[in-house]
């Protein structure tokens, strides 16, 4: 049986680079239902850009307020809402 296909989000997060931050924010992610389909990160000066790519059905704005709240985060944006699945099969 296959699963129900989810929506997608791009988020980007910009982090200070601690130890096991990246894990923390994977962690957050992973626990408010989301999936992450892709991830991408780049040290800038002195932070981490991270560009998520992420599916899941829950409210994306909760996630987004709890990794807010993270010590480590200095900012997240939704970079667009929900794609749903059936747009994404067709656009790729």
């Amino acid at each position: 049986m296959n699963p129900q296909p989810q929506p997608s989000y791009q988020i980007h997060c910009r982090m200070i680079p601690e130890a096991a931050a990246l894990e923390r924010l994977c962690q957050v992610v992973r626990v408010r239902g989301f999936r992450i389909e892709r991830m991408a990160m780049e040290h800038v000066g002195d932070s981490l850009d991270i560009a998520l790519t992420l599916e899941g059905a829950r409210p994306i704005g909760m996630l987004q307020s709890q990794l807010e709240k993270l010590q480590t985060v200095v900012g997240v944006e939704l970079k667009n809402q929900a794609l749903p699945a059936v747009e994404r099969l067709s656009a790729g």
